[in-house]
């Protein structure tokens, strides 16, 4: 009984060896999609990843940053002259701050019992204050349904007294647009060890006071007018001032530290950060309030709803610097990637063209151990047995290399 094949079989293929053969294909159709992808491939790697992306360079995207702010500007509003102290807050400085535009003020109030203002909370007898949610949003409810005014009776609370009522219309401080607000950005890119600043160089302080941003006559400004950050937001200040919102200032830094120092430049973008009406609760408000001692000696305070709107300073950037080993990495990629011509052409070859049958029979060869031929004493000569006879085909000068016309 024979022994099994399949092993021998196997064993035979696992200790096969393959090597490259080269055909040279005389084909104008092969030949243009080949430069034509190579062509495309190296379009591709200089334009776009080289000069475009610059991928020749290490980046460093690790920005360290410190923003400072001072906001100037005199305002009118209920009466009084209002300087910085009055509507900047937090007063430090920093890069998010609050400009007050409008405010409901609620004085004089003490800890006792009262009606509550809310008119949810309306009733005609005390049981309608019963089986309620025991808060509301001025104290606690007592359970007992007390005169409001003279035609509304509502729910009384114990809390600050009188609650407040934060439905009135109150003016809205629009001097604000002609506010300033200066920014002082400094800027770190740890990897490389460079720093700078948004500020002009020493020696220009005069220039400084005087400019105003502008994104194209003046985009370097870091002086910039409150009602024009509104407005390259897309907001219309009068509105934004009576609501409330979030703007942010975008400060980009993308530097190419190849070039000199003076070309690593900020650039400013403005963008509103929270819901546009019609989304629910639009707008931006606080509360906040400030207690004193009644001449009584009861402790009071003054409660004010204000309406405003939030400056919120966001820092971004990367800079990048030559290197040898992102050079050498994407040099070595272009040129691997030039291969991808090989293999659409062989695409094409195999399947598609005309004569596909003949450039399988020249591309793929078996040559067994025992037939492989020895070697000729001319190395022109062809040996016996060569695939297709050498006589029928020509040969290029490129030694081993067929050449077949399709």
């Amino acid at each position: 009984m024979p022994p099994p094949r399949c092993p021998r079989r196997w064993l035979a293929a696992f200790f096969s060896y393959e090597t490259p053969k080269s055909v040279v294909v005389k084909s104008w159709v092969v030949g243009a999609v080949n430069r034509g992808v190579q062509l495309l491939i190296l379009a591709y790697f200089i334009g776009w990843v080289f000069l475009h992306e610059k991928a020749y360079q290490v980046r460093d995207s690790v920005i360290e940053s410190s923003v400072v702010t001072k906001v100037k500007g005199i305002g009118r509003y209920g009466g009084r002259v209002l300087d910085t102290a009055d509507y900047v807050t937090p007063p430090q400085g920093t890069s998010v701050f609050v400009v007050v535009t409008k405010q409901i003020l609620t004085e004089n109030q003490a800890q006792g019992v009262c009606p509550e203002s809310d008119t949810q909370f309306r009733c005609a007898a005390d049981g309608d204050c019963r089986g309620r949610t025991p808060t509301t949003g001025s104290g606690v409810l007592t359970g007992r349904c007390v005169p409001f005014n003279r035609t509304l009776r509502t729910c009384e609370i114990r809390g600050w007294c009188p609650p407040e009522v934060d439905t009135v219309d109150v003016p809205v401080m629009l001097e604000a647009e002609n506010f300033t607000l200066l920014i002082k950005n400094s800027i770190r890119f740890p990897l490389f060890g460079f720093e700078k600043a948004n500020l002009p160089p020493p020696g220009s302080g005069g220039a400084l006071g005087r400019c105003r941003f502008h994104p194209q006559r003046q985009p370097l400004c870091p002086i910039l007018r409150l009602g024009d950050v509104a407005r390259l937001a897309g907001q219309d200040f009068p509105a934004l001032a009576a609501t409330g919102g979030v703007l942010g200032i975008k400060i980009g830094w993308v530097c190419d530290l190849d070039r000199s120092w003076e070309r690593c430049l900020p650039r400013y973008s403005f963008t509103r950060l929270d819901a546009r009406p019609p989304a629910p609760a639009p707008g931006y408000n606080f509360r906040h309030a400030r207690y004193y001692r009644w001449h009584d000696g009861t402790e009071r305070r003054t409660l004010t709803k204000a309406f405003g709107i939030r400056f919120d300073i966001l820092v971004y950037g990367n800079a990048g610097k030559f290197g040898i080993v992102p050079t050498l990495i994407n040099t070595v990629a272009a040129f691997t990637s030039i291969g991808v011509g090989t293999v659409l052409c062989d695409i094409i070859l195999l399947n598609f063209l005309t004569g596909a049958e003949h450039y399988k029979a020249r591309k793929f060869e078996e040559v067994p151990e025992a037939s492989m031929p020895a070697p000729s004493a001319s190395p022109t000569a062809c040996p016996p047995g060569a695939l297709g006879g050498c006589g029928r085909d020509k040969q290029s000068t490129d030694s081993g290399t067929c050449s077949l016309g399709l």
